[in-house]
């Protein structure tokens, strides 16, 4: 990237090197011709420059410059020359001194000086001189407009000087818009932004980002990482804390006996005992369970377990009696998912919703749990529906992400 920009440069400074034409007229007769004083030196200037003779074509340069009496075109004609050389010298300094003469200038079309702009950042970039880069590319999106290489460029300018929080702004910006265009943002783009929240240890927002990688470029690592981000949120309450056991359950993450015995007796303490049963079967299944010195243990669990689960079958419409009368909506839910979990899937979606419109202790754990109850219920659409509606930075948006991202890929099987 640096090789084009800098040739980018250097075009917009060889724009300058044109014929010149040297006139003995008077200044009446010819406003924008240059006089022999003035225009002999550019000439020897261009022809040093031609052949990268740069001190000596400088030189010739300040030789025109220090002529009395210049009229307005040829000090024009000296900036350009000035810019050209300086340009493609290297000297960056002076390159964009000259540059800013004639982008104030009335005399510089539009064109030309969107690419003096351009010419003053990435001379800037290549020079590896970022504070100076930053404002340079800044002005140019200021005064020309969006420009999607020039955007990496400020991102790039940023971070090399370990500036993670801008740089992080920038490319999020960047990542927002190629979303809200319906495109996908690079695999490259998505890999600076969580190595800059990292370095911010913006938890949250490295794992909103591992959920964007996991989803357009699906790798097993990126799940790994999203999966620890999940569980090393801060943010995180423990409401989700089963919704990370599964999610982890159906991407493979979960194997240990410890975390199957935890997500089974969380599930339980928070009145889902179906869901409770449902994972201790997958851990049997796994061969987590049963087969070690817990196995007696394991056992005893899953006979309370069951025994719950008939109970709670039994008293499912009592307890939704009751969850109506509950001053918050929470009640309802729990007592519509385990009615889902039970077969009567409408019924139990009902409640749900009842639960969320009566006022739930947080809004996108409620939907969360929406979406889950349909998922489990086999209406996949209906769930990916409602995952999408889910919101926040505690965790439930990125694991709503997660199902919906699972459910899609499972589609395409």
């Amino acid at each position: 990237m640096s090789f084009r920009l800098s040739r980018m440069a250097l075009l917009a400074s060889a724009m300058f090197c044109l014929p010149l034409s040297v006139s003995g007229l008077s200044s009446a007769q010819a406003a924008d011709t240059l006089s022999p004083a003035v225009g002999k030196p550019l000439q020897a200037a261009q022809t040093a420059l031609a052949g990268h003779n740069y001190s000596k074509a400088m030189a010739a340069v300040n030789e025109a410059d220090a002529v009395k009496g210049k009229n307005d075109y040829e000090s024009y004609t000296i900036d350009q020359m000035r810019a050209a050389v300086a340009a493609q010298s290297g000297d960056v300094a002076g390159a964009t001194a000259a540059y800013d003469k004639l982008i104030a200038s009335s005399r510089t079309p539009k064109d030309a000086k969107a690419q003096m702009l351009m010419a003053e950042a990435t001379m800037a970039y290549t020079a590896k001189d970022y504070a100076h880069a930053v404002p340079a590319i800044e002005r140019y999106l200021k005064q020309v407009g969006p420009n999607a290489q020039m955007e990496t460029l400020l991102v790039q300018s940023y971070y090399l000087q370990n500036d993670f929080k801008n740089a992080a702004r920038v490319q999020q910006t960047m990542i927002d818009e190629t979303l809200k265009a319906k495109k996908v943002p690079s695999e490259n783009q998505l890999q600076l932004l969580a190595t800059c929240q990292s370095q911010m240890k913006d938890t949250g927002g490295m794992t909103h980002t591992y959920v964007l990688l996991a989803t357009y470029y699906p790798k097993p690592e990126y799940w790994a990482l999203l999966l620890h981000g999940l569980v090393t949120n801060p943010k995180l309450p423990p409401a989700l804390q089963l919704d990370v056991y599964r999610i982890r359950l159906a991407a493979g993450n979960l194997t240990s006996t410890g975390d199957f015995m935890d997500a089974t007796e969380i599930a339980m303490q928070m009145g889902l005992p179906q869901v409770a049963l449902n994972i201790m079967n997958q851990g049997y299944t796994a061969g987590a369970l049963g087969k070690d010195a817990g196995a007696a243990r394991e056992a005893k669990l899953k006979a309370l377990v069951v025994k719950t689960v008939e109970d709670k079958k039994a008293s499912a419409d009592a307890d939704a009696a009751a969850a109506v009368n509950a001053p918050t909506g929470n009640a309802l839910i729990t007592a519509g998912y385990n009615v889902v979990t039970f077969g009567q899937v409408d019924k139990g979606l009902d409640l749900i919703r009842q639960g969320i419109a009566k006022g739930p202790f947080d809004i996108n754990v409620a939907k969360l749990r929406l979406g889950e109850a349909q998922m489990d219920a086999g209406r996949s659409a209906d769930a990916i529906a409602t995952f999408d509606t889910v919101d926040g930075d505690n965790g439930a948006k990125d694991i709503a992400q997660l199902w919906a991202l699972k459910l899609k890929s499972a589609a395409k099987k």
